[in-house]
């Protein structure tokens, strides 16, 4: 008997999983819906039981085709159901032990043996009918009883009665055994049924003893029914417990199927199985789906089929092929899926070989999971690390990862190579006049003109920035590098087209070789650093080459970089006033700004030897705006009529606030905002957009006077002039100087310059006029304000307020013509003094004379010996000397050559044997 309580304990564990339903009922074995029907229920499939279709087979036996009447349907579950369905078997079973007694006897039974015997067996083959009512009640209920009687204790007293009612005819010995025989049947086909093969055994041996005596068989009906009793209830229990465990496992098995399941449906990852001959008995439905076929197509396909495993591919590949010829586990194996996809899958996959109970191997068992967006955000990551996202050219970490593979090749001779390191002159102009985005749609199309132009001799990367370097493996020529670094040059200095404005920019490089140059990758990027550093510094747009005495240039900027530093936040820094003269009143009407700074251990500083500095470490705007507040106090104390002109850098010019910077500084010095002038240059019209404009009209409304200073040596065209609310126009000295020598077109430019301010209503100033002559040809060619050393050296503010106290007149003194022609250079020579030597530079040289640089505060007439070449050594008396710049003339005018140069060597006119020395091969 089983209580009602097990049956809510089933129903309550069943109902606590999700999402079951008749499916798990069917699984779990309920009334309604038998555990197994072993004609229409496959059996599990396993790797034992698998024919070569992979399907399970089962041969059929006795049992399968006999009871052809019975209703078609599954076993009842033996825990809670006493009459099982192939209980029918018990009537052949009856039959078959009467006609082995009688054979074995030779005795017939009788009339009334016989009908008992066929009573008994028709009892037995109503069992189908009975069980299949039996699982319509609930397990509680008294009806199951009954139908346990009728189905089971009935036919075997039947059969007991008739075996007893036969017996006094038969051997007693044979009896007992044909009725052994029969309980261990009843035992089996009740399949642990323990409550039904008690009542089955009591009923039998009932039967058969009630024939003989009935007091007897009434004490054996009695002890077996308190037996049966005792079984029952102890059944009850056991079936409680049962039932609790069962539901707890099947929670457990329908909560694993149900995430496994999900697992699978999401393409987290999936699981597959093949035979021992590594055919796939299962893969997940996802995946058969991506190889484009149904789950049953994929079953009975090779294992390899579900992948690209090419001859000689990755190590991954060469793995797994291994691992399954040699039957060993495998784990996190990166193969790629044979989809139909157009885009790549690649998959990892696990698996491990299973065995049987004797060690046989019956295949493998694995999972995988889906490789391909981690390998995405992997490529990604690497693109990332080593590739510019900008341009796509390689970033700083592979160029040096691929330097670093060139120096350090096992073969000597293939170490040898060159380093291009560039850098875009005026860049940062058009950043800040134009805006970040034209300046990386810039970058992209250098990049591009860059690898056009060194195509397959290197590589090119992008550092940073606008700064691009170029690796060129192997030995190469200085010519050959030259030719491409010109090359190179040449085509990034062509104009761009950025957003419809027209944009042209410029390039520097700086050149180092290995071993020449270093023959590691720290001194190799160093040096051509360095030599960059020169090129820049040599007037930009040009390469140079590295050489040793660019180390102790690089630490000499570095010192001046600090001290600069340290000089604007002490306010060491000074602001020095060239006036401005009227060119036909020859009055004073304003100054200059010039900045000046005093160097504590090398004096006044030329402002083109720091003021580069300032400008590359980002400390030009400070001073700038420092400078602009300096003037505006100083003209305070000057006459009402005169002005001061203040350079205003590009950075500046770039900066939103400029018009508050300015009107504040005009505030705190109390001044009309008239007197002051700001000269800007034409880069700031590099990237003309509409905030160019707006910052011309908002310092016209501050009141300020603007000046365009370096007319004529930018890049811009002159259709800025139509808009641009210029009132002066200042010459620059370039074109002042050498105007008066034969030949030079300079005059006709100044000529043009001066007609073009005229017609748009505007002043012109020339600079840098240093002679009389030059000031009879900027008069006599209408500038209309002159500034320049024929008037006035540079002067201190207290210097200014003395000269503006002798009155605002202005005489002209100076040499009537200019010096001799000189040409420009940049070469290293020694000069000798009382026994001392000296390294200098000459920056320019004419036959008569050279302006030197590196030797500080030389008194004048001082009598150098000056060795312009090895073999040619001149005698030099210093003339003037400024800060480090030393002017120096020659005792004997130095050979010029057919060329006009200067030539630093002296020609031979005859052949001097005495000279040379006897010829010999140099080993």
């Amino acid at each position: 008997m089983v209580d009602m309580g097990s049956r809510r304990q089933r129903h309550t564990v069943r109902k606590g999983v999700p999402g079951a339903g008749a499916t798990e009922r069917a699984r779990v074995g309920s009334p309604r819906e038998p555990h197994c029907d072993p004609e229409t229920a496959a059996p599990e499939r396993s790797f034992g039981d698998r024919d070569s279709g992979g399907t399970a087979a089962r041969p059929r036996g006795f049992a399968d085709n006999f009871a052809f009447l019975r209703p078609m349907g599954g076993a009842s579950d033996p825990l809670f159901y006493f009459v099982p369905r192939r209980w029918e078997l018990m009537a052949p079973a009856m039959i078959g032990v009467m006609a082995v007694i009688g054979a074995v006897s030779a005795q017939a039974p009788g009339l009334l043996v016989t009908a008992l015997v066929l009573l008994a067996a028709i009892g037995c083959l109503a069992a189908p009918w009975l069980s299949r009512f039996e699982e319509r009640c609930d397990p509680a209920s008294w009806l199951r009883y009954p139908i346990m009687l009728l189905a089971i204790a009935v036919p075997m007293v039947l059969f007991g009665h008739a075996i007893g009612t036969w017996a006094p005819a038969l051997d007693g010995a044979l009896t007992v055994q044909g009725l052994v025989l029969l309980v261990l049947l009843a035992t089996v086909l009740l399949e642990g049924r323990l409550t039904a093969t008690v009542a089955a055994t009591v009923a039998l041996w009932c039967g058969a003893s009630m024939a003989s005596a009935w007091i007897e068989s009434l004490v054996l009906l009695a002890c077996g029914s308190g037996t049966g009793l005792v079984v029952a209830m102890r059944q009850v229990r056991l079936a409680a417990a049962e039932s609790v465990r069962r539901g707890e496992q099947e929670m457990r098995q329908h909560r694993a199927e149900e995430l496994l399941g999900e697992y699978e449906e999401t393409g987290q990852g999936w699981f597959w199985e093949t035979d021992r001959r590594g055919a796939i008995t299962y893969v997940s439905a996802p995946i058969a789906g991506l190889l484009g076929a149904a789950q049953s197509e994929v079953v009975g396909r090779p294992f390899n089929s579900l992948f690209h495993l090419e001859i000689g591919g990755q190590e991954s590949e060469r793995t797994l092929a291994f691992h399954l010829a040699t039957r060993s586990s495998f784990q996190d194996l990166t193969v790629r899926a044979a989809t139909a996809e157009e885009e790549e899958r690649w998959w990892s996959i696990s698996g491990r070989p299973v065995l049987d109970q004797f060690h046989n191997f019956l295949g493998f068992r694995g999972s995988g999971t889906d490789l391909t967006e981690s390998r995405k955000s992997q490529q990604h990551v690497t693109q990332l690390a080593r590739f510019d996202s900008l341009t796509g050219l390689a970033n700083r970490f592979q160029m040096a990862e691929w330097l670093e593979k060139i120096l350090t090749s096992p073969r000597l001779e293939s170490r040898a190579c060159a380093l291009f390191l560039l850098d875009l002159d005026r860049f940062k102009q058009v950043n800040d006049t134009m805006g970040h985005p034209a300046g990386d749609e810039l970058l992209k199309q250098v990049a591009e003109r860059l690898t056009h132009s060194v195509g397959a001799m290197g590589r090119v990367g992008r550092l940073g920035g606008d700064e691009f370097q170029v690796l060129l493996p192997g030995h190469h020529q200085h010519e050959g590098l030259a030719h491409l670094a010109r090359r190179v040059i040449e085509n990034l200095s062509q104009s761009y087209t950025i957003d419809g404005v027209r944009v042209t920019i410029g390039a520097s490089v700086g050149i180092s070789l290995c071993p020449d140059h270093g023959v590691t990758a720290e001194e190799i990027v160093r040096n051509a650093d360095l030599a960059l550093y020169a090129a820049k510094g040599g007037g930009r747009g040009r390469y140079y080459f590295y050489d040793d005495d660019l180390h102790s240039d690089a630490k000499e900027r570095q010192q001046l970089e600090q001290d600069l530093r340290d000089a604007i936040a002490a306010g060491a820094l000074e602001l020095h006033y060239q006036p401005q003269v009227h060119t036909t009143t020859e009055r004073i009407t304003g100054f200059e700004a010039l900045l000046r700074w005093k160097h504590p251990r090398h004096g006044y500083l030329s402002p083109a030897k720091f003021v580069p500095v300032a400008e590359e470490t980002g400390l030009v705007a400070e001073i700038g705006e420092w400078a602009l507040r300096r003037a505006c106090r100083d003209m305070a104390g000057w006459p009402g009529e005169v002005r001061v002109a203040v350079n205003v850098s590009p950075l500046q010019f770039s900066n939103p606030d400029l018009p508050k910077i300015v009107k504040r500084a005009i505030a705190d010095a109390g001044i009309s905002s008239s007197r002051l002038e700001l000269e800007i240059t034409e880069s700031v019209f590099l990237g003309e957009d509409k905030s160019t404009e707006d910052m011309f009209a908002a310092l016209k409304g501050v009141g300020v006077r603007l000046a365009l200073d370096d007319f004529g040596t930018g890049y811009s065209s002159l259709g800025y002039l139509k808009k641009a609310p210029f009132d002066k126009i200042k010459i620059d000295q370039s074109f002042v100087r050498g105007a008066t020598i034969e030949g030079s077109r300079n005059g006709a430019i100044i000529a043009s310059i001066v007609s073009l301010a005229e017609a748009l209503g505007m002043e012109t100033t020339a600079e840098g006029v240093e002679t009389l002559d030059e000031l009879d040809l900027v008069r006599l060619l209408g500038c209309s304000h002159i500034q320049g050393y024929i008037y006035e050296k540079p002067l201190n503010a207290e210097g200014v307020i003395n000269r503006l106290g002798h009155g605002m007149g202005a005489v002209a003194t100076g040499p009537r013509s200019a010096r001799a022609p000189r040409q420009t250079m940049l070469r290293k020579v020694v000069l000798e003094h009382g026994g001392h030597i000296y390294h200098a530079t000459i920056r320019n040289v004419s036959q008569t004379g050279a302006l030197v640089e590196g030797l500080w505060n030389v008194p004048v007439d001082t009598c150098f010996a000056l060795h312009l070449a090895e073999d040619n050594v001149v005698l030099a008396t210093a003339r003037w000397c400024r800060e480090d710049h030393m002017g120096v003339e020659f005792g004997t005018p130095l050979e010029l050559d057919p060329h006009g140069a200067v030539q630093f060597t002296p020609s031979r006119t005859r052949f001097e044997p005495a000279e040379v020395g006897p010829l010999r091969k140099v080993s």
